[in-house]
């Protein structure tokens, strides 16, 4: 609790650092800001490309499919594999004056996430214009399993982002495993080819970004409630990496100067 006090009275700062990050994202490119939206949907074109032509799948407005999954892929994997970094970025801080270190990686993913936010202007305008039905009972839905996200990437990033003080080469590696993660994560697939594979869907259901993805699916594509199930197993996930994620990055904090 004396750990939440202590971000709360910190909280200027981390505004602060969110700010910077926004305004710094991509103030050296000609299309600036732009660059929030131009990105999913370049990433959009490409596997939409590839898996409706090349690697066909048989699922209806595929493109739609594929964009109401990758938009929140892109948040959850750029916060674990860029905030991995973020505390050894920030050495100079660290070694010279007091803060509580939390303030780095909560920063970095808040950033990543207010991104997210303004992208799901064109997730909006991509599902309209597909001439989907946004259920209103649905979408009161789509707060919580956002909420729900951050948590969990709040929680892996707080401890990805420490074991990388001591570990460097983590931060390389990280790109890797996302990557092989993104596969092992229903975003260009539906989670039904696993019908009557009850041993590998026990295995797929241990991905704390499976249920997270059902979800946003449920909710932007299919235009219907999550499951309570889908609900309660990402929540609990996400809570499960929130605690572990503040109690190793709260132990490993102690020597982040020394070894920095």
């Amino acid at each position: 609790m004396n750990i939440l006090k202590e971000l709360y009275n910190y909280r200027q700062m981390i505004i602060g650092f969110v700010k910077r990050d926004l305004k710094g994202r991509y103030k050296a490119s000609v299309l600036g800001f732009m660059w929030t939206f131009i990105n999913p949907l370049l990433q959009l074109l490409v596997y939409t490309l590839v898996f409706s032509t090349i690697m066909r799948q048989d699922i209806e407005q595929y493109y739609l499919f594929l964009f109401v999954a990758l938009i929140p892929w892109i948040f959850f994997s750029t916060s674990i594999s860029g905030g991995a970094g973020c505390v050894i970025s920030q050495s100079s801080m660290v070694t010279k004056i007091y803060f509580p270190r939390e303030v780095l990686p909560i920063s970095y993913v808040t950033s990543a996430f207010v991104n997210m936010l303004l992208t799901y202007i064109v997730v909006f305008a991509v599902v309209i214009i597909a001439g989907r039905t946004l259920n209103p009972v649905a979408l009161l839905y789509l707060p919580i399993i956002m909420i729900v996200e951050y948590f969990l990437a709040l929680g892996i990033t707080m401890i990805t982002s420490a074991m990388t003080v001591y570990f460097r080469d983590l931060e390389y590696i990280l790109s890797i495993i996302t990557m092989a993660w993104q596969f092992l994560t229903p975003i260009m697939y539906d989670v039904s080819i696993l019908n009557g594979k009850p041993h590998l869907q026990k295995i797929f259901y241990i991905n704390p970004m499976t249920s997270v993805i059902i979800a946003y699916r449920d909710i932007m594509y299919y235009g219907r409630a999550p499951k309570l199930l889908t609900l309660s197993t990402a929540a609990g996930m996400g809570l499960i990496f929130t605690i572990l994620g503040f109690l190793i990055f709260g132990k490993l904090k102690r020597r982040f100067a020394e070894e920095l």
